[in-house]
């Protein structure tokens, strides 16, 4: 089967109209990277771009060291993972 055939988009929740470009960026496929989201082209994923950014990287620092990255594919990393924790149920328990 070929590669293409695996690779699927992340699904685009409805009540974001704007979320179909900024998704279009991010990708899913079992091949890269055990099937994490990554960002469209190439191995890095959604949650190495954030862990660069939680560890104080900003933008310019990221796409200075990985030039094939956009300001866009930044952007659409902070969008999907706003997005999967804006969909996050809490329940906390009593104890």
């Amino acid at each position: 089967m070929a590669r293409e055939e695996h690779r699927r988009d992340f699904p685009v929740p409805p009540v974001y109209v704007d979320a179909m470009t900024t998704y279009s960026r991010i990708v899913l496929d079992p091949t890269v990277l055990a099937g994490k989201p990554v960002v469209r082209g190439t191995r890095l994923s959604v949650e190495f771009i954030i862990g660069l950014m939680a560890d104080g990287w900003n933008e310019a620092d990221i796409v200075r060291n990985y030039p094939s990255l956009t300001h866009e594919d930044v952007v659409a990393c902070l969008a999907f993972a706003r997005d999967l924790l804006k969909s996050e149920k809490i329940y906390p328990s009593a104890a």
